[in-house]
C-alpha cells in the first residue's frame, strides 16, 4: 500500500531532494540512495513504490 511522506514546511529545495554533493554522478540508482537524506535521513528506507511526498508551497525550488 502506498504511503504519503508529509513534510510540513514550504520551500523544500532541489538540494534537499538530491543533495548537491552527489551531483557529480548521473547514475540514477546512486542518486536515489541519497534522496531527501538532509531532510529525512531514513527516507530511502521508508519510501516505497507508489508513495508520494506531501509538502507546503514551492516544492522543488532551486537550480539543481
Amino acid at each position: 500500500m502506498a504511503k504519503a511522506h508529509v513534510y510540513k514546511r514550504d520551500h523544500v529545495n532541489t538540494d534537499e531532494i538530491i543533495p548537491a554533493r552527489y551531483l557529480n554522478t548521473d547514475d540514477e540508482q546512486e542518486l536515489a540512495r541519497h534522496c531527501m537524506e538532509d531532510l529525512d535521513k531514513d527516507f530511502v528506507e521508508k519510501a516505497g513504490e507508489g508513495d508520494v511526498i506531501v509538502s507546503g508551497e514551492d516544492f522543488g525550488c532551486g537550480s539543481s
